[in-house]
């Protein structure tokens, strides 16, 4: 399984507070109140920037290794997270989307109890001969 390892800086501020940066991943930031949270929402905004990236066809940042100069109280943590676990978990999301059918098709559906869901992804799946 793929895993990637990213430096990241915890600043802490006076609020009390902890923002989180990744150095090599620009623009990926995330924060809270607490360390462990501030590790989990790290965690999670890396591994959601990094999958918006490779879905964007954008090549990831090379991870430098290079310590960035931090303030007294802040820290610099390894991050690691499974690239290919959240693209499967994002492929098998359930997404809401909208159709339009005549009314009196809705109404004689709905007498049958017919579940449009299913019955639509049924049709995808064979009209596009992906197998069950």
């Amino acid at each position: 399984m793929r895993k990637l390892t990213y430096l990241a800086v915890f600043e802490v501020d006076d609020n009390p507070g902890i923002s989180v940066y990744f150095p090599d991943v620009p623009g990926c930031v995330s924060c809270s109140d607490t360390f462990d949270h501030a590790l989990q929402m790290a965690k999670e905004a890396l591994s959601l920037h990094l999958y918006g990236m490779e879905k964007d066809g954008e090549p990831l940042p090379e991870r430098t290794d290079q310590v960035p100069e931090t303030g007294a109280r802040d820290m610099v943590v390894p991050v690691s997270v499974y690239p290919n676990m959240v693209k499967d978990e994002m492929n098998k999301r359930r997404e809401k989307t909208t159709v339009t059918i005549p009314r009196w098709l809705k109404e004689a559906a709905e007498a049958e109890g017919i579940n449009y869901s299913r019955l639509l992804e049924t049709a995808i799946k064979e009209t596009l001969g992906i197998a069950s």
